[in-house]
């Protein structure tokens, strides 16, 4: 069985937070304040797979999965790797990933291949800071911040900054609310989400651990923020404040420095811009010492670089795309009970009524422009015999097979040519590394001729047997 999935919730967090706390990626996507704060916005889901926590999230009508969260360990991490696979595999789920680390992507393109799509958009890579500049504003490059901090300091000379807690919930919601007054009438859409989120968290300062502060002026609460402490960086989740207090942002993020960078922290990271032009300006006028890469991957399987159905001659056989011509011999392989009840696919569950040949010849049809499977017919004496299959396409060089055929044509051994003509396609014409299949243990004429093909067993379950082959056997 693949991995089970369960919508992330606070304490599931919670009862992992150590792989947060420890997590040496300098890439805020992997912090328990962002996955609470954007858990709606990117529906994520999570599971304990090898030591690690895999995340998965559905976004924009996609799915997504997260590098593996670990304690360091590269084989947990490649083990949890082939279980995502495993998954997509088993539910019929794209492989997409998303935040991949650069210190990552090595791996990645050896795992996957060198036609491995990939991404690195400039708005979602995160700005990484040396901790010490925020905590001295030393040097000519940091001049005009501490000039915002001087002329602040100069117009409120009574300011404190605070340290706060979860009993602090009241006045960090009355100051949310009043930032949300005055700055968010001219906001983006993402600004008020982002903002939405910031509400969200206050309920999780002690239980995440997280670090917030902020500085008050004749004892009201004038900023606010929020920072997290993964590895050796303090990542910087929330930073508001009322801009009619000039200064009050420089000297917010050099005050939040000061009580909070200790010698295990070497950076800050504060986060991505989101393609916001005024953001963009600001992050970059605190001298970021790194933009850290964030990285999409789509990994290429066989199939995807098939644009039509290819024509093999075999011995007796020629094995090629099922037309219309074929569509009522299609439609009785397709509606006979006792071909399919072994093709590990009823039709039946999903359509009710009485389906017409075209209904079958326009799911072939699907299934081969989606790239779920290669839908070929057998012909033997220019009729149409069977079918054979090409499907399951994995991310490493592998796919399934499988073959059925007409009652008037078994004992012919036309499976068995089917099988042997198809695989050799699939090892020198698509490069497929391993072609794999199985067969219900009551069907023993299948596993006969998925032995007599040269396929080799390699294990069984309650349901199935399972066989392999390679080019070299």
């Amino acid at each position: 069985m693949s991995i089970q999935f369960k919508r992330l919730c606070a304490d599931d967090i919670i009862e992992n937070i150590d792989y947060f706390k420890n997590c040496a990626l300098h890439l805020s996507d992997y912090s328990a304040a962002f996955k609470i704060m954007w858990q709606d916005y990117f529906t994520e889901y999570f599971a304990l797979v090898h030591n690690c926590l895999v995340f998965m999230e559905y976004y924009q009508g996609r799915t997504y999965f997260y590098y593996p969260l670990s304690m360091g360990s590269a084989e947990d991490e490649a083990a949890a790797l082939d279980e995502i696979e495993r998954y997509c595999r088993e539910n019929n789920v794209r492989l997409h990933y998303t935040s991949v680390p650069s210190e990552k992507l090595c791996a990645m393109v050896k795992r996957y291949g060198a036609e491995l799509r990939m991404n690195n958009k400039r708005r979602w890579r995160d700005y990484l800071y040396n901790a010490q500049d925020f905590v001295t504003y030393g040097g000519k490059k940091f001049s005009g911040q501490r000039n915002h901090v001087n002329k602040f300091k100069k117009l409120y000379p009574q300011f404190e900054f605070c340290e706060l807690n979860g009993s602090n919930r009241d006045e960090i919601l009355e100051f949310l609310k009043e930032f949300e007054r005055r700055q968010l009438d001219k906001g983006t859409t993402i600004a008020r989400e982002e903002l939405q989120s910031v509400f969200k968290l206050t309920d999780y300062i002690d239980e995440f651990a997280l670090k917030a502060g902020g500085i008050r002026v004749d004892g009201k609460l004038v900023s606010f923020s929020v920072g997290e402490v993964c590895g050796d960086q303090l990542i910087i989740h929330v930073e508001k404040a009322l801009t009619q207090y000039e200064g009050i942002y420089a000297t917010t993020a050099h005050e939040f420095a000061k009580h909070y960078v200790t010698d295990a922290i070497a950076y800050i990271n504060r986060e991505d811009d989101s393609g916001d032009a005024g953001l963009r300006k600001s992050k970059l006028q605190y001298n970021p010492i790194e933009l850290v890469d964030k990285y999409t991957l789509l990994p290429h399987r066989a199939i995807d670089g098939v644009s039509h159905l290819p024509s093999i001659s075999c011995d007796r056989i020629e094995i090629r795309e099922i037309t219309d011509i074929n569509a009522n011999e299609f439609y009785r392989l397709e509606y006979d009970v006792a071909r399919n009840r072994y093709w590990g696919y009823n039709w039946r569950e999903h359509f009710s009524g009485e389906p017409a040949p075209e209904y079958f010849m326009r799911g072939i049809r699907e299934d081969f422009k989606n790239k779920d499977e290669m839908p070929l017919g057998i012909f033997y004496d220019r009729r149409l015999a069977g079918e054979v299959v090409l499907h399951n396409f994995g991310y490493r060089n592998d796919c399934e097979i499988g073959v059925r055929l007409l009652p008037e044509f078994e004992g012919l051994g036309l499976a068995k040519e089917a099988l042997l003509g198809l695989m050799r396609y699939a090892f020198f014409e698509l490069d497929i590394d391993t072609v794999l299949a199985k067969c219900y243990k009551e069907n023993e004429r299948s596993k006969r001729t998925l032995l007599s093909a040269g396929m080799k067993f390699t294990g069984e379950d309650e349901a199935f047997y399972y066989f392999m082959k390679t080019a070299a056997m």
